[in-house]
C-alpha cells in the first residue's frame, strides 16, 4: 500500500522566531529613554540646586559609573547566563577600554600639564624623551574609538580560540580568565610598560575640546552612557532571540549532543565571547571620563568577581536581571562604604551564601515567582 506526500502527517515544523519584546514591554522601553533623555538636562542643568530634583555632578558620576557597572553585568550575562563560561577576567577586558580612552584623554591635555610638555605627566615625571610607539595616533578620537573596539576584542579572541579550541571548560576555564587578569595587573603596575604604573591615567582636562569636568559635559556622558547600555541590551536581546541565540544557549545546556548535531560550538563561543569582550571594554571606556581616573586595580581578581555577583544577584540568563543586580549591589557598596564601611565585606560574604542558596535565579526569578 502506497502513501503519497500529502497524506503523511506533518510532524517537523521550523520553529517560530520569537518575538524581541511584547507592545508593553516596547511603551516600557522607549518610555523609560524618553524620561531620562528630558528628565536629565532639566534635573542637572536647569532646575536650581536647592530643589529636591536637582541631580548633583556626585549623582552623576555615582548613577553613570554604575551604568556603566550594568554593561559589564550584561556582558557577562552574555557568555556565563547563554553560552555557561563563567568568566572571572572581565575586568581585563573594562579596563582595557578604559587605558584605551584614558590614553587619548592623556594626550588631549597638551601643554596644560604639570609640566607643560607636550609628553603625558608620568612620563616626564620617569623622564621618557618621546612617545612609545603605541602611544602613536592617540591624540585622535576616532583612533581611540578603534583602539576601545579592536583591543579587548582581539585580546578576547586570541585567548577565546586557543582555550576553546583545546576543550578547556568549567572550573578550570574560570582559573585561566582569572589567572590572565591578574597576570595582566601586574605587568600595567610596572612604571616601564608605559600606562602609568600604579597611579595610571588621571587629571582629565577635555574630551573632544571641550571641559571634561563642566556641567553640560557630564550630562552628555551620561545620557551616552545611558543610551550606549540601551542600544546593547537590545543588541543582546536580538541576538538570544535568534537562531544563533539558541545554538549559544544548547552549547551551555548539552555542548555535546551539539556537536553529534553537526555543530561546531568554536565559533559560537568565539562569537558570543569576543562580542562580550567588547561591550566590556565600551563600559570600561565610558566609566574613565566620569570617574576621572583609570589605574590597574580595575584589573584585580576581586572587581572581576564582584562582576559575577553582579548578574547572579540579578538573575543570570536574564539579560535584565544582571543590570537591576548591578544597580542593586553597587548601590548597597556606595551606602555601605560611606555610612558603615566596615560591614562591606560582611555584607559581600552574606551574597556569596545567601544567593546561591535562596535566591538562584536572582532578583528577577524571585520576582517571576511572586507573580
Amino acid at each position: 500500500m502506497s502513501v503519497t506526500l500529502s497524506e503523511m502527517p506533518a510532524t517537523f515544523s521550523l520553529p517560530v522566531r520569537q518575538r524581541l519584546f511584547g507592545w508593553g514591554e516596547w511603551i516600557a522601553f522607549w518610555l523609560i529613554v524618553g524620561v531620562v533623555l528630558i528628565a536629565t538636562p532639566i534635573c542637572a542643568l536647569a532646575v536650581p540646586s536647592s530643589s529636591p530634583l536637582f541631580l548633583s555632578a556626585y549623582a552623576l558620576t555615582l548613577i553613570g559609573k554604575i551604568m556603566c557597572y550594568a554593561l559589564v553585568a550584561l556582558s557577562l550575562d552574555l557568555v556565563w547566563g547563554y553560552c555557561g563560561i563563567l568568566s572571572l577576567g572581565h575586568g581585563l577586558f573594562f579596563a582595557l577600554g578604559g587605558y584605551a580612552m584614558g590614553m587619548y584623554l592623556m594626550r588631549s591635555i597638551g601643554l596644560d600639564g604639570v609640566y607643560h610638555s607636550p609628553l603625558p605627566d608620568f612620563m616626564v615625571f620617569l623622564d621618557w624623551k618621546a612617545l612609545p610607539w603605541f602611544w602613536q595616533g592617540t591624540e585622535h578620537f576616532a583612533y581611540a574609538l578603534l583602539l576601545i573596539i579592536l583591543v579587548p576584542g582581539l585580546v578576547a579572541w586570541l585567548f577565546g580560540f586557543f582555550t576553546f579550541r583545546s576543550r578547556v571548560k568549567g572550573v578550570y576555564l574560570s582559573i585561566i580568565t582569572q589567572a590572565m587578569t591578574f597576570a595582566a595587573m601586574l605587568l600595567f603596575y610596572r612604571n616601564e610598560t608605559g600606562f602609568g604604573g600604579n597611579n595610571g591615567f588621571t587629571d582629565f582636562k577635555r574630551i573632544l575640546g571641550l571641559p571634561i569636568a563642566a556641567p553640560g559635559t557630564r550630562v552628555s556622558l551620561f545620557l551616552l552612557t545611558f543610551l550606549v547600555l540601551a542600544g546593547s541590551f537590545v543588541l543582546c536581546r536580538f541576538l538570544v532571540k535568534s537562531k544563533l541565540g539558541r545554538v549559544v544557549t544548547a552549547i551551555r545546556d548539552t555542548e555535546s549532543r551539539l556537536m553529534f548535531l553537526g555543530y561546531n560550538p568554536l565559533g559560537y563561543k568565539l562569537f558570543a565571547w569576543t562580542l562580550s569582550a567588547i561591550l566590556c571594554g565600551v563600559a570600561g571606556a565610558l566609566y574613565v571620563p566620569q570617574v576621572g581616573i583609570i589605574n590597574p586595580s580595575e584589573m584585580s581578581p576581586t572587581n572581576s568577581i564582584e562582576m559575577a555577583i553582579w548578574v547572579a544577584v540579578g538573575g543570570r540568563g536574564t539579560l535584565l536581571g544582571p543590570i537591576i543586580g548591578a544597580f542593586l549591589v553597587n548601590g548597597a557598596k556606595s551606602f555601605l562604604t560611606v555610612s558603615l564601611a566596615e560591614y562591606w565585606l560582611f555584607f559581600l560574604g552574606a551574597i556569596f551564601v545567601i544567593v546561591p542558596i535562596y535566591l538562584p535565579n536572582g532578583v528577577i526569578g524571585l520576582l517571576r515567582r511572586w507573580k
